[in-house]
């Protein structure tokens, strides 16, 4: 009787490991994008000007960016769209002598304007160049409201995350995987790189011809979920 009940708890241990080993999980990161035009961009130019004399070097920068402003304003841009991106003067110094000197000084000031119509870009660029500005540091694209499209990679990263543990699970011999939890791991939005900006012009002239195409911005969302196969 003793063996008999020792011979039927050692089958319920058996039993009962098996039914432990039998549940395995999964652990799968899934990835979706989203690729939408951008909305939104930021203009960022300005003026360097150099002179003996500090101050004359500032000011002639202030009358510049005076100007920008005056001819953006003038063509429809709203006031409140046009930003000092930053402020800078700086010695320039000369060491060809056995004396350290500065022979004059550099003052930089830049804008940063913000449109909201993509097909005017360019014209920011033609406007503010034909109005004395002299450098050009970039343009950047950015969604207004990307929650849609934040919402689709989403979608878009759980179903690559089932697909991966399908995939796994039948490599592994295991049948169809069961969703046991799910962690967000973020959501971005970043410019994608498919976008096009071309300068036409000669010297400090920028020509009316300057195309800036609107970029395409990636939003990006990633989740992890763990899997349960049997």
């Amino acid at each position: 009787m003793r063996k008999m009940t020792a011979l039927i708890l050692a089958l319920a241990l058996c039993l009962s490991l098996s039914a432990a080993f039998a549940d395995s999980t999964i652990t799968v990161t899934g990835s979706g994008e989203t690729l939408v035009t951008a909305d939104t961009a930021v203009v960022s130019l300005g003026i360097t000007v150099r002179d003996k004399d500090a101050l004359k070097a500032q000011s002639d920068a202030n009358t510049v960016i005076a100007k920008i402003r005056e001819a953006l304003t003038g063509a429809g841009f709203n006031a409140e769209d046009i930003g000092t991106g930053y402020v800078s003067l700086s010695a320039v110094y000369d060491y060809s002598k056995e004396v350290e000197t500065i022979p004059a000084y550099n003052a930089t000031s830049t804008l940063a304007i913000r449109v909201t119509d993509m097909a005017r870009v360019g014209e920011v660029i033609y406007l503010a160049f034909n109005a004395g500005a002299n450098s050009l540091n970039g343009v950047t694209f950015s969604v207004a409201d990307d929650s849609e499209a934040r919402a689709q990679s989403l979608k878009a990263a759980v179903a690559d995350a089932k697909a991966k543990a399908a995939i796994m699970a039948e490599a592994a011999g295991f049948g169809a995987p069961e969703i046991v939890s799910m962690t967000e791991g973020g959501v971005s939005s970043f410019d994608s790189g498919v976008n096009n900006f071309s300068r036409k012009a000669t010297g400090a002239e920028m020509d009316e011809a300057t195309v800036v195409q609107a970029a395409k911005i990636c939003v990006s969302a990633s989740v992890t979920i763990v899997f349960k196969v049997k």
